[in-house]
């Protein structure tokens, strides 16, 4: 799999998107479940029409893209391909000497912001952090973890290590980032309304901004058509979080109105057949939470 990722990472970025266009149609078309989320939960958004059409192109294109993110050589700058949009919230940030963190959600190329950051910043403000779970298969896991030690760019697992990992680094002034629509596992996490309905949501997100006194940036990667690059687009996260135990659901439900509000700029851009709504093994369901949806 190395070797596939090593030679795809050659191919020019508009023919990886073609390809990727073909392959996330063809996904939809031959599996019922993944149709089934998608349509699901995109009609529980209020999307449908051409921007729910265009999203299932777009997902394949998510996956297709990795190679050349992943394995290019680290002399061929990610910048190149990349424009920003609202930047000046990080020099803001890190000429108060505040952390930041970064709030991506499941949407356009949410590789290509820390990978961004990692290239400009990271020699003046240290490397950017970014939080993942840890791949159950061995050679997926090998692939990530190879694919991920970029120069600028350090990985914490989804674990009480990697978040000590994360609250060092923002102690110390530096960035990170994490996708706070990516249900936690259990115990990490309360139900919080996500378009309407009852979602398990991470408190991370908001315990790492109020136990250090970083700064919240919600940012994104636009995918422009026909290869043409990225668009990342960062802005303020403009709601207060309530402190103490008793907030952490408010928190939660005010970082996924955030997120709601990034996905309806570019809902064709949002990976709708992500199961959102599942629910982790050891967490009781909460009422509107889908039963089948149960997962590790």
């Amino acid at each position: 799999m190395l070797t596939l990722f090593r030679w795809l990472s050659r191919w020019p970025l508009w023919l990886l998107h073609v390809m990727g266009g073909a392959l996330g149609w063809l996904s939809y078309v031959l599996s019922p479940l993944y149709r089934r989320r998608f349509q699901d939960n995109a009609r529980q958004a209020g999307v449908s029409g051409p921007p729910s059409r265009a999203a299932i192109a777009e997902a394949g294109r998510l996956l297709t893209e990795l190679p050349y993110l992943w394995m290019r050589p680290a002399s061929r700058s990610i910048l190149r391909h990349v424009t920003w949009e609202g930047d000046g919230l990080i020099d803001d940030a890190h000429a108060r000497g505040q952390g930041i963190v970064f709030l991506t959600p499941h949407m356009g190329c949410f590789e290509v912001t820390a990978q961004a950051y990692a290239e400009r910043y990271a020699a003046r403000h240290g490397p950017i952090t970014v939080l993942y779970r840890p791949a159950r298969k061995a050679w997926l896991r090998e692939l990530v973890d190879t694919a991920r030690e970029r120069p600028g760019l350090a990985a914490a697992p989804a674990t009480l290590a990697g978040v000590r990992q994360m609250m060092r680094a923002l102690r110390r002034g530096e960035a990170v980032g994490l996708l706070p629509d990516q249900v936690p596992p259990h115990d990490m996490g309360v139900w919080a309304p996500f378009f309407g309905r009852p979602a398990y949501t991470m408190t991370l997100a908001a315990r790492l901004a109020q136990q250090t006194g970083a700064a919240l940036i919600l940012a994104w990667g636009e995918r422009l058509a026909h290869g043409r690059g990225y668009v990342v687009h960062l802005s303020r996260f403009d709601e207060a979080l309530p402190t103490g135990g008793e907030g952490q659901a408010e928190s939660a439900a005010a970082v996924n109105r955030a997120m709601e509000r990034l996905i309806r700029q570019r809902p064709q851009q949002y990976l709708w057949g992500y199961d959102r709504y599942k629910t982790p093994r050891g967490t009781a369901p909460t009422d509107g939470a889908a039963a089948p949806h149960r997962r590790d």
